[in-house]
């Protein structure tokens, strides 16, 4: 599951104990295992390896230079969704031929810079995009190579707001109206139209809605050959889940076991892009309680962390475990549920500093007593952690670390007051 164990009633990532990393980076920082990533990428690209998948990581989730190296030098691929990730991907030296990139609102800047780095594909969501692509291409003497994004309207059972495969999101080109668009575009020129795409959302906990939309698009593929369009590659998205409280995340085996019979034997190259299920649990967030202070029902634990580095729990209302990285007495968790209750432990909301009602890591936990100074640990924070982090109250980013073994060291440095105000300054 990850590399985040308690050894001697201290909590360590791999082999490095937290607390010094707090010691000599500060807090709040988020804290990677390189073998959590490693181990995760590995048993997606084992699981589908008999389709011969390129697995494109989706940067968007966690997307340091360091990790970005690290899986590229793992084998993978990328998945992006604008211009300054792609940027961060040919930094992080990975081959823009083998990325893709999606999104509803590629602007004709990004465009250009895709086509001169020769991306491997164009996902696009609309006949608009689909044209501007084909003609900014065409301009620069160029072909986009475009898989269009097919909404299956099928529910991934997910939040509302990660919910992007149903028919009332701003997502993909309606199943119906898919023929019509190849239809359209057959033999422009700019364009090789040789691809079909979804993505129905994150975290996605049941196989079944793959099945079912992956069943749907195929139907669009074999009507498409038959219509004569050269169908060439397909690809299925990301959304798997990932271990919030308990082992509710499916591995990547159970998806590949209902996947890959589909899909073995069509001739189509496979494409996928997950995020979640290989940083998410890769990652923690360290943060140093400030104050303790004691509400009607329940204890308020004010922590140096907020909604301007994890906004998660405030935006989705999603759960992350929250413990002291050396509990008092020796409480180490035996779970890392929501249900999770040990003796003297008392009812605590987990809060931030930021001038916000919202402003909260975790509600309603029962946890063991916190002094002021104590280091918490926020887990499964490693992915739409740090991506999603903001500067509001005018705060510093916080710093991120990479462990690897024993070693400990430094991938982004903690943003400064001057940070913050350097590109205001006349």
């Amino acid at each position: 599951m990850d590399h985040f164990h308690y050894r001697s009633g201290v909590l360590h990532c791999e082999s490095v104990d937290l607390r010094q990393v707090a010691a000599e980076f500060g807090t709040p920082t988020y804290v990677y295992s390189a073998h959590t990533l490693l181990d995760h990428y590995d048993r997606i690209s084992a699981a589908f390896a008999p389709l011969d998948a390129t697995i494109c990581f989706s940067v968007k989730s966690c997307q340091n230079l360091a990790i970005l190296r690290l899986l590229r030098e793992r084998g993978a691929a990328f998945d992006i969704v604008s211009g300054g990730e792609l940027q961060r991907v040919m930094e992080a030296g990975g081959d823009a031929s083998r990325a893709v990139f999606a999104g509803v609102g590629k602007t004709d800047e990004e465009i250009r810079a895709a086509v001169r780095a020769r991306v491997g594909w164009f996902n696009v969501e609309s006949e608009q995009e689909l044209a501007n692509i084909t003609e900014l291409a065409e301009k620069q003497g160029a072909t986009a190579r475009v898989a269009v994004r097919v909404n299956p309207d099928v529910d991934p059972v997910t939040h509302q707001y990660t919910t992007t495969g149903t028919r009332e999101t701003k997502f993909g080109v309606g199943i119906e109206s898919v023929r019509r668009l190849f239809a359209d575009f057959r033999g422009r020129r700019g364009l090789d139209l040789a691809g079909l795409h979804f993505h129905l959302g994150s975290p996605v906990y049941s196989v079944e809605p793959y099945v079912l939309a992956l069943k749907k698009v195929l139907g669009i593929a074999d009507e498409l050959r038959a219509d004569g369009h050269g169908i060439r590659a397909i690809n299925i998205g990301g959304g798997f889940g990932a271990h919030y409280q308990a082992g509710e995340a499916l591995p990547a085996s159970a998806y590949a076991e209902r996947i890959v019979p589909l899909l073995r034997g069509s001739g189509l190259e496979v494409i996928l892009e997950p995020g979640r299920s290989v940083a998410a649990n890769a990652g923690v967030l360290l943060t140093r309680t400030i104050y303790n202070k004691a509400g009607s029902d329940r204890r308020f634990v004010i922590v140096d962390a907020g909604i301007t580095e994890l906004i998660r729990p405030a935006l989705y209302g999603s759960y992350h475990f929250v413990w002291p990285v050396e509990p008092a007495d020796g409480l180490v968790p035996e779970h890392r549920g929501a249900d999770l209750r040990l003796e003297d432990t008392v009812l605590t909301d987990v809060v931030g500093p930021i001038c916000e009602s919202g402003d909260f890591l975790a509600r309603d936990r029962w946890l063991p007593p916190v002094s002021r100074g104590e280091l918490l640990c926020v887990f499964a924070a490693g992915a739409y952690g740090f991506t999603m982090s903001s500067q509001y109250n005018s705060r510093p980013r916080a710093a991120e670390v990479l462990v690897n073994g024993g070693l400990a060291r430094a991938i982004r440095r903690r943003e400064t007051y001057d940070d913050l105000v350097r590109a205001e300054r006349s």
